[in-house]
C-alpha cells in the first residue's frame, strides 16, 4: 500500500498535465480514508497536492480540490491551510464558472469556517472560521453576493454546497462575533436575497436534494430569532435608542412637519410636556423597556419594521383611536409585540432539535419530510404584519374594550395557527397573507371552541369523555320533553289518504290531534277547515290508546331533505311525501272511539299480534321541522330512540354548547388538579383555641 502511495506521490508531481490528472483523480477516491491520509502526507503527497490547488487548471484542479476537501473532512491537512489557499479558493468561487471547481472551492471552506467548533487552539490561531475569509473578501468584495446567486443553479449539489457555506457562515459569525458585527453580517445577507433564494428552494420539487442544508438553515433562522429576543432591550445601546425614537418619531410626523427643524433641547422640552407620549402609541406606562420584556430586542424589531413600511396606517390608526375614550383605543405597540409572541410559540423557535432531525433523516428515509419544513418562518416580518392587521381588524369588528384585549390576542392567535398551520409546504406567502385577509371572522369562535375542546382532551382525557356522556345524557332528556310539549300543544294536518277503517267514508280537510295531559291518549278530531283557535282536548270525539301501539313509522327522514330543502320553509300544501303512521292491534280500531277498554290485556297480547297490526292513524307534516317533532315526540314517548337528523342535531348541540360553557368555566390551571391530589393546609402558626359553629362557621 506504501508503494502504490509513494507512486501516486510521484505522480502527482510529473510534468505531464494527463499523469497528474489521472494521479488526482484516483487520489480523490482514496483520501477519504484516514489511514491511507496520514501515509499520504508522511510522502510528502501535500505538498504536491497544494501546489496543484494553487496552479492546477481544468479537470485537474476540480480533482486536487475535491481531494484536498475530502482530507479536510477527516480532520487532516490543516497545516497546509493559509491565507494563500483561503483567497485561491474564494477567487475560484467568485470568477471561475465551471460546476465541478465550484463544488471542490465551496466544500473546502465549508471546513474552515466550521472548523473554529472543533477546538479553542484553533481559534486562536486566526486562520480558521469565517475571519479567514475576511482578507480574501476584501480583494473580492463580490464573494458573498456570488455565494446567494448559486443557490439560484440548475445544478442541485452545486446549490446543496453554496447553502452549506452560507449556513456555515452564519453558524460562526453568530457564534464567534461581536454583539455589533453579526447583525450586520445578517443582514448584507438579507440584502442579497438570501431568504427569497432559500425560500424558493423549500417550496421546489427538488428538495430531496437539498434537506440537510435546508433544514440547517430553518433552524439557524430560529437560532437568529432567539438570539434577537435574548437580547434585552437597553436605551444604552445606540441602536436599541434610535429604533425607539423611529417609532415616536414616525407617529409624530405631521407635527414634525409644521414645526420644521427642532433642536436637542426643544423635542426634550416637548416630551416633558407630553403625559401620554408613549402609552398614545399603545404602550401601557410611559416606560415603555418594560413592555419588552418578553420579546426583547425581537419585539422591537418587529414593531419599527412594521412602522417603517405602514407609517401613513400607524399614523392614520393612532389618530383615528386618539378620538376614543382610552379604554376603547387599540393599543397598538402592546399588539405588535402580542403577535411576536403568538408566532414565537407557533414556530417552536426555543426548541433546539437540529441534531436529531439529522438522526431521523439518516435512520429513517421514509421520513415525511414535508413536515419538518416551515418555509413561512423565513417570511417572520409579513407574517408579523399581517397578523397585527388582523388584530386591528377584529379590535374594531367586535368593538372591543381594553378589558377585552386577552380575548382579542387568543382569536388571532387561532387565526394564525389555524391558517399557517393548515398552509401546504408549496403555498405562497401572499397567499396565506390574503387568506388571513379574507377569513370569516365570525367563525373564529367556533374554531377556538373546538381547540379547547381539544386542549382539554388531551389534558382530561377520561374525565372529559364522562362528561361529554353525561351531557349528552341531559340533551337528550331536554330534547325529549321539548319534542313531546310539541304534542300536548297540539297540531293540525291534512287529511288525506285517511286509511282508519271506521273513518275512511269521512273525508274532512283538517285533522286536529292533541296529546293528553296525562300523556296517555292522542285525542284527534276531522274538521272541514282549519280553525284559528285549537279546540279543546274535551271535545275531539276520538283517541287512541298509547300502551296499544305497536310501532310508529314514517319516511320523514329519508324524504325531508329530498322534498323540502333548506331554502324551502314551508312545502307545498298537497304534496303527500311525508308521512307518519301509527299502528296497533287490529281489534283495537273498533274502540278508539269512548272510554278503552282493558288497554292492559291488549298491552300482553301485543308481541304475539305484531303480524297482524293495523294502522290507527296517519299524520303528513306541512315541514320538516313539524314532522320531527311529531315523529321524535311520538317515538320517545314510547320510549324509542329519536331517528331523524333535525333532532339528532339538536341534542348535539345542546351537548356541545353545554361542554363548551363548562370548559368556559375552567381555567388551564385547574388541569393539575386532574392528576393531583390537593395538598393539606399547613397548621404552622395555629394552636387549640379555636371553635366551630355550625351555622356560622370557624
Amino acid at each position: 500500500m506504501e508503494n502504490s502511495i509513494s507512486e501516486l506521490v510521484e505522480r502527482l508531481g510529473s510534468d505531464e498535465d494527463g499523469v497528474r490528472k489521472m494521479a488526482v483523480f484516483k487520489l480523490q477516491s482514496s483520501i477519504g480514508d484516514p489511514s491511507f491520509a496520514d501515509i499520504f502526507i508522511a510522502e510528502g503527497g501535500l505538498v504536491r497536492l497544494r501546489y496543484l490547488i494553487l496552479h492546477a487548471t481544468g479537470n485537474t484542479l476540480a480533482y486536487s480540490l475535491t481531494s484536498f476537501a475530502r482530507l479536510l473532512e477527516v480532520d487532516k491537512g490543516w497545516d497546509f491551510v493559509d491565507q494563500e489557499v483561503v483567497e485561491r479558493v474564494v477567487e475560484l468561487i467568485v470568477t471561475h464558472p465551471l460546476v465541478n471547481i465550484l463544488r471542490g472551492a465551496m466544500s473546502i471552506l465549508v471546513s474552515i469556517v466550521s472548523h473554529p467548533h472543533a477546538g479553542d487552539d484553533i481559534m486562536q490561531t486566526g486562520s480558521f472560521g469565517s475571519r479567514a475569509l475576511k482578507p480574501a473578501i476584501a480583494i473580492y468584495p463580490q464573494f458573498l453576493e456570488m455565494l446567494v446567486s448559486r443557490l439560484s443553479s440548475a445544478d442541485h449539489a452545486l446549490c446543496a454546497n453554496a447553502l452549506q457555506l452560507i449556513n456555515s457562515l452564519m453558524r460562526d459569525s453568530v457564534t464567534n462575533d461581536t454583539d455589533l458585527e453579526w447583525p450586520k453580517f445578517i443582514q448584507r445577507l438579507q440584502d442579497m436575497g438570501v431568504i427569497r433564494a432559500v425560500y424558493s428552494l423549500m417550496q421546489g420539487s427538488a428538495m430531496q436534494d437539498h434537506i440537510h442544508p435546508l433544514i440547517e438553515f430553518q433552524y439557524l433562522t430560529k437560532v437568529l430569532l432567539r438570539k434577537w429576543r435574548d437580547i434585552a432591550l437597553d436605551l444604552e445601546k445606540p441602536e436599541h435608542r434610535r429604533a425607539l425614537k423611529g417609532i415616536y418619531v414616525a407617529s409624530s410626523l405631521e407635527r414634525s412637519r409644521d414645526k420644521g427643524a427642532e433642536t436637542g433641547e426643544d423635542v426634550r422640552r416637548s416630551k416633558r410636556h407630553d403625559p401620554e407620549k408613549w402609552r398614545r402609541l399603545g404602550f401601557e406606562t410611559e416606560s415603555p423597556v418594560m413592555q419588552f420584556e418578553c420579546t426583547g430586542f425581537l419585539g422591537l424589531m418587529d414593531l419599527a419594521d412594521y412602522v417603517k413600511n405602514n407609517q401613513d396606517e400607524f399614523q392614520k390608526i393612532i389618530l383615528e383611536q386618539s378620538t376614543r375614550p382610552a379604554d376603547q383605543r387599540c393599543p397598538i405597540a402592546r399588539a405588535s409585540l402580542s403577535v411576536t409572541c403568538i408566532l414565537y410559540d407557533y414556530f417552536e423557535v426555543d426548541r433546539s432539535e437540529i441534531e436529531d432531525i439529522k438522526t431521523s433523516l439518516l435512520i429513517d428515509s421514509r421520513l415525511n419530510v414535508e413536515s419538518l419544513f416551515q418555509p413561512l418562518l423565513l417570511h417572520w416580518t409579513r407574517l408579523h404584519v399581517a397578523g397585527l392587521h388582523a388584530f386591528f381588524r377584529l379590535w374594531k369588528t367586535t368593538g372591543a374594550e381594553i378589558e377585552d384585549y386577552d380575548k382579542i390576542v387568543e382569536l388571532v392567535r387561532v387565526l394564525l395557527e389555524s391558517i399557517v398551520g393548515r398552509a401546504p409546504r408549496t403555498k405562497d406567502v401572499q397567499d396565506v397573507e390574503e387568506d388571513i385577509i379574507n377569513f370569516d371572522y365570525r367563525r373564529l369562535r367556533e374554531l377556538q371552541m373546538e381547540l379547547m375542546e381539544l386542549t382539554y382532551e388531551d389534558a382530561w382525557g377520561q374525565h372529559l369523555r364522562t362528561m361529554r356522556g353525561e351531557l349528552y345524557h341531559e340533551a337528550l332528556q331536554f330534547v325529549k320533553e321539548q319534542r313531546i310539549r310539541s304534542l300536548l300543544r297540539g297540531g293540525w294536518f291534512p287529511n288525506e289518504d285517511d286509511l282508519d277503517l271506521e273513518l275512511a267514508s269521512k273525508k274532512s280537510s283538517w285533522r286536529y290531534i292533541q296529546l293528553s295531559h296525562n300523556r296517555r291518549f292522542l285525542h284527534f278530531g276531522d274538521f272541514d277547515h282549519r280553525q284559528e283557535v285549537s279546540p279543546q282536548v274535551d271535545v275531539l270525539p276520538n283517541k287512541i290508546d298509547l300502551s296499544i301501539v305497536s310501532s310508529v313509522v314514517s319516511n320523514v327522514s329519508k324524504l325531508s331533505d329530498e322534498y323540502f330543502p333548506s331554502a324551502m320553509k314551508t312545502p307545498p300544501h298537497n304534496n303527500p311525501s311525508m308521512k307518519i303512521t301509527i299502528h296497533g292491534l287490529p281489534d283495537y280500531t273498533a274502540r278508539t272511539k269512548g272510554s278503552t277498554q282493558d288497554a292492559s290485556h291488549y298491552s300482553r297480547q301485543l308481541s304475539k299480534s305484531l303480524p297482524g297490526e293495523c294502522i290507527l292513524l296517519n299524520l303528513h307534516p306541512q315541514s320538516p321541522s313539524l314532522a320531527s317533532e311529531w315523529l321524535d315526540g311520538l317515538l320517545m314517548l314510547l320510549n324509542q330512540q329519536p331517528i331523524t337528523a333535525e333532532t339528532s342535531k339538536l341534542i348535539e348541540l345542546i351537548s356541545d354548547y353545554g361542554l363548551k360553557i363548562r370548559l368556559l368555566n375552567v381555567r388551564f390551571d385547574d388541569l393539575a388538579l386532574v392528576s393531583e391530589t390537593p395538598g393539606v393546609p399547613s397548621r404552622e402558626g395555629l394552636d387549640n383555641d379555636f371553635y366551630y359553629d355550625v351555622f356560622g362557621g370557624p
